[in-house]
């Protein structure tokens, strides 16, 4: 285990190297929407949930600090812009298209999904590669009910999933402040994405996802880092090959296909060993935690990876 060294700035503050220097240009589109935290809320409803077994006995971060705080590049760089300047999105009518190597491929309605497939309510930990995390009680289901309506074929081995791209109401997306290409993608092994913690959620707090959180379809895997939790899903592709993702892309030197939450391997500018809970505080770092292998799942998903060189394998 490597001795924790906190980074120089507060890991609250750390943005990949790869966006940051373009965030100069960007916070120029910052003027705007300013009611759009308040507008996106305002579109929130109701959902009728059944309880899970899948939670945790530790205190839920605040709705305040899951809606305000987040890492959504298509709508800013900074931890605020999303909630800013995503009121414009429009998370409705949505559709996915689930393809590839299935025997039934289509595109699908996602309200039909959500009365098809029971919305679970199960409270997670959820860790980010830049050191802090939350408790998120998410609302959705398993992505194995929507990979089994579809019916994988034998040859499938990996699920590669892509985010909507709508510059006109992601300012992010757009012309000169644009910082990482477009779609966002991402990707897991097929036995990852049919595990039963693997979900997609549709709702926090038993209501619909606010627009900043990914609205209206995003993945959860709670033993990865967050960069792995897509947003704004429109196509979910099953494939025999290792499909490319956003940041792997962009840097793969500091984001690698697996992203498991393994403490004992540094990221390039910072520790992994320690991390800092959102909505708590101490002095001196002393509101710091010790980060969890597998982020506190390693006994539903250690088995997953038996064998596999998890340091080589970031």
């Amino acid at each position: 285990m490597p001795v924790y060294r906190p980074p120089l700035i507060p890991s609250s503050e750390i943005t990949p190297r790869s966006v940051y220097l373009r965030r100069r240009e960007f916070l120029g589109a910052a003027a705007g929407s300013a009611l759009a935290l308040q507008a996106s809320g305002a579109r929130a409803e109701k959902l009728t949930t059944v309880e899970s077994t899948y939670r945790v006995d530790e205190p839920t971060t605040s709705r305040e600090d899951i809606t305000s705080y987040n890492n959504f590049y298509e709508f800013g760089l900074d931890k605020s812009d999303p909630a800013r300047l995503s009121g414009d999105f429009k998370p409705r009518p949505w559709t996915v298209t689930v393809d590839g190597m299935v025997a039934k491929p289509g595109r699908f309605d996602l309200d039909a999904l959500t009365k098809e497939f029971p919305i679970e309510s199960r409270t997670y930990r959820m860790r980010c590669v830049e050191a802090w995390s939350m408790v998120i009680p998410w609302d959705g289901f398993p992505l194995a009910a929507l990979l089994d309506k579809v019916e994988p074929l034998g040859s499938a081995k990996y699920v590669a999933f892509e985010t909507i791209v709508r510059p006109e109401e992601m300012p992010g997306q757009k012309g000169l402040f644009q910082s990482l290409e477009w779609p966002y993608v991402e990707g897991l092994r097929l036995d990852e994405a049919r595990h039963p913690l693997t979900l997609l959620a549709v709702g926090l707090y038993g209501e619909t996802l606010p627009n900043q959180n990914g609205a209206p379809l995003r993945l959860v895997v709670p033993w990865k880092y967050g960069f792995k939790g897509i947003k704004s899903i429109v196509r979910i592709s099953l494939t025999d090959t290792q499909p490319k993702t956003t940041w792997q892309s962009a840097n793969a030197q500091e984001y690698g296909f697996y992203a498991n939450v393994n403490p004992e391997v540094d990221h390039p500018r910072w520790s992994q060993a320690s991390e800092r809970r959102i909505g708590e505080s101490g002095f001196f770092g002393s509101g710091r935690r010790k980060t969890l292998p597998f982020n506190g799942y390693a006994d539903e998903v250690a088995g997953l990876y038996s064998g596999l060189d998890l340091r080589a394998n970031y």
